[in-house]
């Protein structure tokens, strides 16, 4: 068996698409969709994203509200930037690139949760606990909606998501349990016993360990979907750092779809915060 990759790079494209149509339609209504994103340093990794982020949007027609702070910021400067951000009536949501080096959880909670294009200020966490309409966190939304447009099953599918952590883990077994979705979930992590005896029971595997090649191709039930969320830097053949993702390469000669690692969740990500940040906008015309 090869498995069929899910390409998110090319559902990105398909996404983008469908938004110009949207935010041509709040155009016509006066209402311009702005990002805003707050960065501290000069992290690469996070350079590179921030950049990605603000190109999608200048392709769709999206305003970009960019805020790059210096290294050794004080939190009190990056809160004054959120204050501004929370009045601005041309931003219609904005997110803070992590890791900022400063308390996080007091930014991420200074956001106006209405803006909250992350899904990750406490309020908006606590009504997906609840069930309630919500902006959502972006890469778990990322691949449910690829999972969707591969017409993978996920009603009464067993799942098995790998990593606990707030921005995918965590939220992603709670979305896949809603009824919207169905599915039953196994949430593992780095310390589960006998991780792979849970991975082989699954029809999903989500793994975001950020563990190199912890999903191996004997764990797998054979037609399985495999999505790759993890991000590690390996030693490549030459010596310098490459990207490496938590699911080995023999997987796909077992499993029945595949992402890609780059090229998978990663762009689905970002299609999923373009959305966010258009739903805020529509909010934003309907409320007048």
């Amino acid at each position: 068996m090869t498995a069929i990759v899910m390409d998110g790079k090319a559902t990105l494209a398909t996404i983008k698409g469908e938004l110009k149509t949207r935010i041509a339609a709040l155009r016509d209504q006066g209402v311009v969709p702005g990002l805003g994103t707050v960065q501290v340093g000069e992290d690469p990794g996070n350079q590179w994203y921030v950049n990605a982020k603000h190109r999608d949007c200048a392709e769709i027609g999206i305003a970009s509200l960019r805020h790059d702070l210096p290294s050794g910021t004080p939190q009190a400067e990056v809160e004054a930037v959120i204050d501004e951000l929370n009045a601005d009536p041309a931003c219609t949501g904005f997110l803070i690139q992590q890791p900022t080096g400063l308390d996080e959880f007091a930014l991420l909670s200074r956001v106006d949760p209405v803006k909250d294009v992350d899904g990750l200020h406490p309020m908006n966490l606590g009504w997906l606990v609840l069930g309630k309409p919500a902006p959502l966190p972006c890469t778990p939304s990322g691949v449910i909606e690829l999972l969707r447009r591969y017409d993978v099953p996920i009603a009464g599918a067993e799942v098995c998501v790998i990593g606990r952590g707030l921005t995918v883990g965590r939220p992603l077994g709670l979305m896949l349990t809603r009824r919207s979705e169905n599915a039953t979930v196994t949430l593992c992590h780095t310390c589960t016993r006998d991780l792979a005896a849970h991975v082989r029971r699954a029809d999903i595997v989500v793994a975001a360990a950020g563990v190199p090649s912890i999903v191996t191709a004997e764990m797998i039930k054979p037609g399985a979907a495999v999505l790759d969320v993890g991000v590690s830097r390996v030693p490549g053949p030459d010596g310098r750092p490459k990207v490496a993702g938590d699911v080995d390469p023999g997987v796909a000669e077992v499993a029945g779809w595949l992402t890609p690692n780059p090229g998978g969740v990663g762009p689905m990500t970002r299609a999923c915060l373009l959305t966010n940040v258009v739903e805020a906008a529509e909010r934003q015309a309907a409320a007048g």
